[in-house]
């Protein structure tokens, strides 16, 4: 088995050693073509110099046989002609050494500039890992010449502020909308509670009136949750450090568990976690948290609550007793508007954006949030903080 942190590696550098490769196999492509046509240029060179030459002399014309009789019986023929193949075989073997010594450098060479031209890429792309809608206010700002890697680098900036502003016209869209239908709401509340205690008003008016006030009631909820959604997508204005076990102490004081219909039994397991970040967005994913858990149980249900630290991150899990739910319903609950098993329609249980605001609040604090489905029924879901936020 390959260790995960070679297989880490190796993925990260994948290309460069591919580009390495490439370039180390053209060098000895070329290198190999031109140790042939070198070696085909010497010998011949070679052949031309020596060997023809020594045969025109130990072949010399009548004339010159009485001036040279050393010649006749071709004494240096032959040592000549072993010389110039000695010299071609040094040549090639001398020739191989080197350009596979060669070759090692400039396999070095090619990794080296290989890594040093796709790093402003790991830049874009580290850049891009980290961005989420609460940090689209980063740019990655490379600098150097308007090269392809810059003006890639440009036109993913570009898009970022394309992004930004349509995220930020959502926001102020959400959040103007809630502040406006808050007001008629209030007015609404107040004109039926002045009716319910009208001593004149008959007890169908005062049936109907307070059931337009758990109606009202229900669109207060609503509206609240969508401006808290819409702040908690945000990007954070408050950062300090802040113990998370404070945190979920302080929401438990104020939660009810035991509610008239589904009391519970609540079972905790909580140290010490210090985590940077907001702590009243903090304090209301516990919350929202804990309420789906009572809310989505059973009579005389039980809740698990934990909190601790893995792997550096702070973990906060809370499970609960409660009906069935499928597994494929599970990544859905995160959905605005949505509830166990397809349920859009009571609002008897809430606005159906509670798990939706835990992960906004969640993702803009840089961390994750999983959910899954107990065999015996009910949900765990599990919170990973960093303990330093993006």
């Amino acid at each position: 088995m390959i260790p995960e942190a070679w297989r880490l590696w190796w993925s990260r550098r994948r290309l460069r050693l591919r580009l390495t490769l490439l370039y180390g196999g053209l060098f000895f492509v070329a290198g190999s073509i031109l140790l042939w046509v070198t070696y085909l240029i010497t010998g011949q060179a070679l052949n031309q110099q020596f060997v023809v030459g020594i045969s025109k002399i130990t072949n010399p014309r009548p004339d010159m046989v009485a001036q040279r009789p050393m010649f006749e019986d071709g004494v240096f023929q032959g040592d000549i002609v072993y010389r110039a193949e000695s010299v071609l075989s040094d040549m090639v073997r001398w020739s191989m050494l080197a350009m596979i010594l060669v070759g090692v450098v400039a396999l070095v060479l090619g990794y080296v500039v290989a890594d040093r031209a796709l790093r402003p890429l790991d830049r874009v792309t580290e850049t891009a890992q980290r961005l989420s809608e609460s940090t689209l206010h980063e740019r990655i700002g490379l600098k150097g010449p308007p090269d392809e890697v810059r003006r890639l680098a440009d036109t993913f900036d570009a898009m970022l502020d394309r992004l930004h502003g349509v995220f930020d016209a959502q926001r102020r869209f959400i959040a103007n909308a809630s502040h406006e239908l808050r007001t008629p709401l209030a007015i609404n509340r107040t004109v039926l509670e002045v009716s319910l205690e009208e001593p004149a008003a008959s007890e169908d008016l005062k049936a109907l009136a307070r059931a337009l006030l758990g109606t009202n009631a229900r669109y207060e909820r609503l509206i609240e949750g969508l401006l808290l959604l819409a702040q908690s997508e945000q990007e954070l204005t408050v950062r300090k450090w802040v113990d998370l076990e404070q945190v979920v102490r302080t929401v438990l004081e104020q939660i009810d568990l035991q509610p008239r219909k589904r009391p519970v039994t609540l079972h905790q397991d909580l140290r010490p976690v210090l985590v940077e970040g907001d702590p009243l967005f903090l304090e209301r994913c516990v919350f929202n948290l804990l309420e789906n858990a009572i809310k989505y149980n059973v009579r005389d249900g039980e809740i698990w609550l934990a909190l601790g630290q893995e792997d550096g991150d702070a973990v906060i899990t809370v499970g609960n007793t409660g009906p069935l739910v499928p597994p494929y319903e599970v990544d859905d609950l995160f959905e605005p508007f949505s509830r166990s098993q397809g349920d859009r329609v009571r609002s008897s249980r809430g606005a159906g954006l509670g798990l939706s605001i835990v992960r906004a609040i969640v993702r803009a604090h840089g961390g994750q949030v999983g959910a899954a489905a107990r065999p015996e029924g009910g949900l765990s879901v599990t919170v990973r903080l960093p303990r330093q936020s993006l």
